[in-house]
């Protein structure tokens, strides 16, 4: 402490022995195995969390790690990323320069892709040294900077990093929700430091006073009631006063507020204005709200810091404790800091700074009808809303508290929020403060946009005819803006393509597309081409819904994941794997739409672990930012995947949560999806009865429902119908199959399904036969193969023995080759009637541990891994996402029992060779 003899020996540490002994544990195993660990260290202010992180962070730097620390602060945890800033930029080596962490934030998207990029700079550093990242006060950690720290120790599990914080006990607070996200991933160890023994704090009155405690001394200390700043504090100025026999000042017995007296008012007086901007802050910053001139406030700066209250770093200003400046700026008068914050936003925003930075400030001190503090948070809100929505909406939210009902602005500042909460996932609080809204009777103009800013909300409620019903009703209203009517009317049509008129539904979207085109509005364009796509897609009409989608992939990169989609239903698996490349290389929005089509491309090209787990990155990734949008689709389809690769365990939990996931959201389609995963799961279990009328549901939905849920898997239902001798339903669909080809006849899978459907249907091997020629040009081998094996047993059935043995063969090899071991079995029988032999592609089922166990996407992601390549760089070399590959090697761990890149690439290495 300056000006009190210097800092005081092992105070922190006295008691607090044991803690570090497992702290060192940790530092050893993290760079001994190569993997991952966590620890958390809580309890009260002063309680020694900070010296104990410290101490950790030497013992972690003198055994070779590169450590960075941070500390949040109190009241700069609003702006994204600046806590875990600290613990990147900061240290022996800095993780991140100061250049790349701009470049960082000038170029995310959103928190998914920016939290991936952090990871591959740590991931980076840790393959050539251990890393340690301190971060001290995790309960004021930033929003960005938690959502971060609740993904980054599980995704960087099996690399050498450590992850030390610091926070107060707060049930349900951050800290504890990054342990919990981190728990079965990785080591995780929480220290709860609880008061010192009599014992400790009298050692550290002898560190202190070089002697032993006298009684009156340990009486004092009784007052620090075990806390270790406290008894500090309180020592400090014994020792700054042992040459007097004279009491202790009676104010040090109740803490640190006491000592605080005994300063010069100005001195006191320049404390608080640096406690009202916070832990750390600028020299002139705390003049200016001093109002006075820098030069006149130096002899009260040295008196600040010869006291101990203050160290100066050369560029700011820090609280040495925060228990100090707690104590300083609770003295202060709960009116005079409203003004104080206030007077610090107005100071900050003159010399320049972003809206985000006066915020805190803001926050504290603003008062209704404060329309300049409704500005500012309404311009942090933009700022922050592509990488933390949540905070955009909660100060969004905050702004409209602060208008009063009877200004117009109150209905601005309302659509904005409503537009931040619908981003953030919030969309029933959306849609209620709308409604609030519209119950003000605002005038005519602003009820037209708040419609149209509803619209997304309603949309994502799955509310399409609210959406229409609303739509509608601004539209017959005059009064409305051009460019809000041309949204509406977007809208409007993106409701009416769940409906099942559409064609005039395609009018609809005409008029709107037209509309947008006249008045030049941008958001009014995507919602028009969005409607027009979905239309087109539910019509079953797969060119036009590519051209749509390819329209407005060019105004907005957001929907490159429809695009790609798009180009796969017209059987242009290329050009989807050129744009999937693409947004990995740009870092493409809207991760987990990304993966959808990931996932959808893969199950194409028949890659069924892959696929796999793409749906369950992507659901993990939807999780993540709290939007859920294909997670029912998700799991209905990993539920077939199951099925296909014989896993009936499997494949009845993802059923279990697809019917979990529909209670949540119960639309049509969703319905539809489920029912028909029902229909398959009655097949599987001899329930023909109860698979046909699930099917028979599907068809209800409606018909564009039917063959967009069915498209590839008809001759599946068109089976079923057939075991159940429902001759009508199994003719509907075939109808429903050849209405599609017509639609799409430049489709090969299209047209060979229509085919395929017929030929089973009608029992014509011809018709099978001419399906197979056509899915010959299909990319996709699972349609290739099933029509194979619907040749092969009419050729059986006909007797005509040795063409049913090569149809038969061919589609068991492509269903093995997929992974699709079931299906390659269930032909293996019919195969084996036929009279041949069994020999040819394996159909048997992995192990379930062991490098036999590993799929062969997992297999090489385990050697690419052992070469040393990064989630990143086998991620390039395999054209797929790096969160696939993060789920890949997760399986791989858990397969082959390692916890660390380092002890997969021993494994590796000890494998004979091929």
């Amino acid at each position: 402490m300056a000006g009190t003899g210097g800092p005081l020996s092992r105070s922190g540490l006295r008691g607090r022995e044991s803690e570090l002994e497992e702290l060192e544990a940790l530092i050893a195993s993290v760079a001994g195995t190569g993997s991952g660990g966590l620890a958390l260290i809580q309890g009260e202010p002063g309680i020694g969390k900070t010296t104990l992180l410290a101490e950790a962070v030497s013992k972690a730097v003198a055994a070779g790690f590169s450590a960075g620390v941070g500390k949040a602060d109190e009241l700069h945890h609003i702006v994204p990323l600046s806590s875990l800033a600290a613990s990147v930029l900061h240290g022996d080596r800095p993780l991140l320069s100061g250049d790349a962490f701009a470049d960082l934030a000038r170029n995310h998207d959103q928190r998914i892709w920016l939290v991936e990029r952090l990871a591959e700079a740590i991931e980076t550093r840790a393959g050539s040294v251990p890393v340690l990242i301190g971060l001290d006060d995790v309960q004021w950690a930033d929003p960005l900077s938690r959502f971060a720290l609740q993904q980054l120790p599980a995704r960087l599990r099996s690399s050498p990093v450590l992850w030390l914080l610091t926070g107060r006990r707060e049930p349900a607070g951050p800290a504890e929700e990054i342990v919990a996200a981190a728990t079965g991933h990785l080591p995780t160890v929480t220290f709860s430091l609880g008061p010192l023994s009599g014992a400790a704090i009298a050692q550290l009155a002898g560190d202190t006073l070089g002697a032993a405690a006298g009684e009156r001394v340990r009486g004092l200390l009784e007052g620090a009631g075990g806390n270790p700043f406290l008894a500090v504090e309180m020592l400090a100025g014994l020792r700054a006063d042992e040459a007097s026999d004279d009491l202790v000042p009676p104010g040090l017995v109740v803490g640190v507020r006491g000592r605080l007296r005994s300063l010069r008012p100005g001195t006191l007086r320049f404390l608080q204005m640096g406690a009202v901007l916070g832990r750390r802050f600028e020299f002139h910053a705390a003049a200016a709200l001093c109002g006075q001139p820098a030069a006149t406030l130096i002899p009260v700066l040295e008196e600040a810091v010869r006291a101990g209250l203050l160290d100066d770093d050369g560029d700011h200003l820090v609280f040495r404790h925060d228990l100090l400046r707690q104590a300083v700026y609770a003295d202060i008068p709960p009116s005079a800091r409203k003004a104080l914050h206030r007077e610090a936003a107005r100071g900050l925003v003159a010399a320049g700074r972003q809206p985000i930075d006066a915020v805190p400030h803001i926050l504290r001190g603003a008062l209704p009808g404060d329309e300049e503090a409704v500005a500012l948070l309404r311009q942090a809100a933009d700022a922050v809303l592509a990488v933390t929505p949540g905070l955009a909406a909660d100060l969004t939210t905050r702004a409209l508290e602060l208008v009063p009902s009877a200004r117009p602005l109150r209905f601005a500042v309302g659509e904005q929020a409503i537009l931040c909460l619908t981003r953030a996932g919030r969309n029933r609080e959306a849609l209620a403060t709308g409604d609030r809204l519209l119950a003000d009777r605002p005038p005519l103009e602003a009820f037209g946009r708040l419609q149209a800013a509803l619209g997304g909300t309603l949309w994502n409620l799955d509310l399409a005819s609210e959406l229409r019903r609303r739509a509608e009703a601004a539209l017959a209203m005059e009064g409305t803006a051009p460019e809000i009517e041309a949204r509406l009317a977007g809208l409007r049509a993106l409701a009416m393509s769940r409906e099942h008129d559409l064609v005039a539904a395609r009018a609809a979207g005409e008029t709107a597309l037209r509309a947008a085109g006249a008045v030049g509005d941008r958001e009014a364009h995507v919602l028009a081409l969005a409607g027009l796509g979905e239309i087109a897609q539910n019509a079953g009409e797969n060119a036009l819904a590519l051209e749509r989608f390819a329209a407005l992939s060019a105004l907005d990169s957001a929907f490159l994941p429809e695009e790609i989609v798009a180009h796969l239903h017209m059987d242009d698996f290329e050009s989807g794997e050129r744009l999937l490349l693409r947004a990995t290389d740009a870092g493409a929005t809207r991760q987990a739409m990304l993966l959808w089509a990931q996932g959808q491309h893969d199950l194409g090209r028949g890659r069924l672990d892959d696929a796999d787990a793409d749906f369950e990155t992507m659901e993990r990734l939807e999780d993540e930012v709290q939007v859920c949008v294909q997670q029912v689709n998700g799991r209905v389809i990993r539920s077939r995947l199951a099925l296909l690769r014989g896993d009936p365990a499997a494949a009845r939990e993802h059923l279990a949560a697809a019917r979990e996931r529909l209670a949540v959201k119960p639309n049509r389609g969703n319905t539809a999806a489920v029912r028909f995963l029902e229909a398959v799961h009655a097949e599987a279990d001899g329930d023909i009865g109860r698979a046909v009328d699930r099917i028979r549901q599907v068809q209800r939905q409606g018909p564009f429902m039917r063959w967009r849920l069915l498209r590839d898997w008809v001759d599946c239902a068109i089976r079923t119908a057939l075991r159940g001798a429902d001759h009508e339903l199994a003719g509907d669909l075939a109808a429903q199959a050849v209405a599609h080809a017509e639609r799409n006849p430049a489709v090969p899978t299209a047209t060979g399904i229509a085919a395929q459907a017929l030929g089973l249907v009608k029992n014509d091997p011809e018709l099978l036969e001419h399906s197979v020629r056509l899915l010959g040009a299909s990319p996709r081998p699972l349609a290739r193969a099933a029509a194979h094996a619907d040749l092969g047993q009419a050729l059986l059935a006909a007797g005509r023995r040795r063409r049913a043995v090569d149809a038969l063969t061919r589609a068991r090899d492509a269903f093995a080759e997929s992974g699709a071991h079931a299906m390659a079995a269930q032909v293996r029988g019919p195969f084996e009637d036929a009279g041949a032999s069994g020999r040819g592609a394996a159909t048997g089922q992995r192990p379930v541990r062991g490098w036999g166990a590993l799929t062969p996407s997992e297999e090489k992601i385990a050697r690419l891994v052992a070469q040393g390549h990064t989630n990143r760089s086998a991620a390039d070399l395999l054209v797929v996402s790096p969160h696939t590959v993060n789920t890949h090697l997760t399986s791989v761990f858990r397969k082959l029992s390692v916890n660390s890149r380092v002890q997969l690439a021993n494994l590796v290495m000890a494998l004979p060779d091929d």
